[in-house]
C-alpha cells in the first residue's frame, strides 16, 4: 500500500503564479492532488506537515553541471562519480539536473553513457536527466577552459554515438559552423536538443542551423560571436530572434549585471534560464582541480586557471537565483522561472519543474531570505547544508 504525504503550505509558487493556502497530497513519488487549504484529499493522510514560514517552490533544474562535490565527471566518468555530484547539488536544492561532459575523446563519452545508464538501473529516480555533451564540436578561437587538443570536427562515428544515446543525451552543445547541415538534422531527429556555444557562428549560419533543429544558445554571452553593427552574431541573434531558449551562467563573474538585465527584457522568462555551469568545487569544501591535467583554483569565489582565464563555475543553481534576484534585481517570480519551469521545457515531457498534479513531487521551501528551509526530491525528504553560500 502506498503511503499518502499531506504538505500544508501557507506560500507556493508552483512554477506559473503565486498561490497560497494549499494542501499538496504526494504518493509514489508523486504529486497526486492540490487543494485549497480548506479541503481535504480523498482518503487520510498518514503524515502531515505544516509549512508555515517562507514560501515552497519546484525544485531547481540546472542544465548545466560539470561537477560538484569535489568531482568533475570528465574525471568520474563512473556511477560513484555522478552519484557524488548529483548529491551535492541536491543539498543546494538542486533536484534535477544535466551531468555535462566537456570536450574530450570518445571513450570519456561512453563511459560517461554507460555509467548515467547504470545508475538509472540501480536508481530510478536518480536527479539525472541525462547526459549535457558540451562539445568537443567547437571554433578553437572560442574554446574557452576547453583543451585545445581536444576540439575537433565531427566525424560520423561520434554523430552515431550520440543518436544510439538519445534515452541518455539529451541536450548536445556545439559550433554550427563546424558541423555539416545534415549532422545537426541527425541529432535533433534523434530526440536530442542541440544548442550553440563556443562558436564564431554569423546570423546566417545561426538561421540555416534552426532550420535543421537548433534550439538555442549556451551560456548567453560567454565564448559566442558578439553583436556588431554589421553581423548580429550570436549574441544579437540570441536577443533578437523570437523562439530561441538561451542559458545564461549569473555568478557574478561571467555576465555583468546590465547584460543580464538585457537578456531578461529581450528573451522573457520562458526563454532565458539559468544554469551553474558548476566545478569540481561546488557544493565542497575543495578549492582547486585537475582540468585536462591543468590545476584549476578558486580565487575570491572565481574559478580560473594558471594565467587567469574563467574555468566554470564554484556555485549551484539556487547561488544564480540569488544572484539574479537579489543583486540585479530581477523580479523574483522569473528567477524561479528561469530556475524550473523553463530548462525543464526545454527537454520537453519530463514530469520536474512545475507544482501540479501528476509531476514528480519535487520541491524547495526557502525563506524569505532565499535561505534553505527544506528540500524534497521525489517526495522523499532530504537535509539541505546547514549553509548555502550566496554570491556577493
Amino acid at each position: 500500500m502506498i503511503t499518502e504525504q499531506v504538505l500544508q503550505v501557507s506560500r507556493l509558487f508552483d512554477g506559473h503564479r503565486w498561490q497560497r493556502d494549499l494542501r499538496i497530497s504526494v504518493a509514489g513519488g508523486r504529486i497526486t492532488s492540490l487543494h485549497n487549504g480548506q479541503q481535504r484529499s480523498r482518503g487520510t493522510a498518514s503524515a502531515n506537515r505544516s509549512l508555515e514560514r517562507g514560501f515552497l517552490v519546484p525544485g531547481l533544474v540546472d542544465l548545466q553541471v560539470n561537477g560538484g562535490g569535489g568531482v568533475l565527471l570528465n574525471n568520474r566518468p563512473d556511477p560513484a562519480g555522478l552519484e557524488q555530484i548529483l548529491q551535492a547539488h541536491l543539498q543546494g536544492g538542486t533536484t534535477s539536473l544535466l551531468p555535462t561532459l566537456l570536450s574530450d575523446h570518445p571513450d570519456c563519452l561512453r563511459a560517461a553513457i554507460a555509467a548515467l545508464r547504470e545508475l538509472r538501473r540501480a536508481k530510478p529516480e536518480t536527479g539525472a536527466l541525462g547526459l549535457h555533451v558540451e562539445g568537443p564540436w567547437f571554433a578553437t578561437s572560442r574554446r574557452g577552459a576547453h583543451a585545445a587538443e581536444r576540439v575537433r570536427p565531427p566525424t560520423g562515428d561520434e554523430i552515431d554515438t550520440l543518436c544510439r544515446a538519445a534515452d541518455v543525451v539529451r541536450v548536445v552543445t556545439l559550433a554550427p559552423e563546424v558541423m555539416q547541415t545534415d549532422q545537426i538534422r541527425q541529432l535533433h531527429r534523434a530526440g536530442i536538443r542541440v544548442l550553440a556555444g563556443h562558436s564564431e557562428a554569423t546570423a546566417r549560419q545561426l538561421a540555416a542551423a534552426r532550420e535543421e533543429g537548433l534550439s538555442g544558445f549556451t551560456h548567453l554571452y560567454n565564448a559566442m560571436s558578439p553583436l556588431s553593427a554589421r553581423e548580429p552574431g550570436m549574441v544579437g541573434t540570441a536577443l533578437s530572434v523570437p523562439g530561441f531558449f538561451a542559458s545564461l551562467i549569473a555568478d557574478g563573474h561571467h555576465v555583468h549585471a546590465d547584460a543580464i538585465r538585457l537578456a531578461a527584457r529581450c528573451l522573457g522568462p520562458d526563454k532565458l534560464y539559468l544554469v551553474s555551469d558548476a566545478m569540481a568545487t561546488a557544493g565542497s569544501e575543495c578549492k582547486h582541480f585537475a582540468l585536462y591535467g591543468e590545476n584549476i583554483t578558486e580565487r575570491d569565489g572565481r574559478l580560473v586557471n594558471a594565467d587567469g582565464r574563467l574555468a566554470g563555475s564554484a556555485i549551484r543553481l539556487l547561488d544564480a537565483l540569488r544572484h539574479c534576484h537579489l543583486t540585479v534585481g530581477l523580479p523574483l517570480e522569473d528567477c524561479l522561472r528561469m530556475c524550473t519551469g523553463t530548462p525543464a521545457a526545454l527537454l520537453r515531457d519530463l514530469p520536474v519543474g512545475l507544482i501540479a498534479t501528476g509531476r514528480r513531487a519535487d520541491f524547495l521551501w526557502l525563506s524569505d531570505e532565499l535561505e534553505v528551509l527544506g528540500i524534497w526530491q521525489a517526495g522523499r525528504p532530504t537535509t539541505a547544508s546547514a549553509s548555502i553560500s550566496g554570491v556577493e
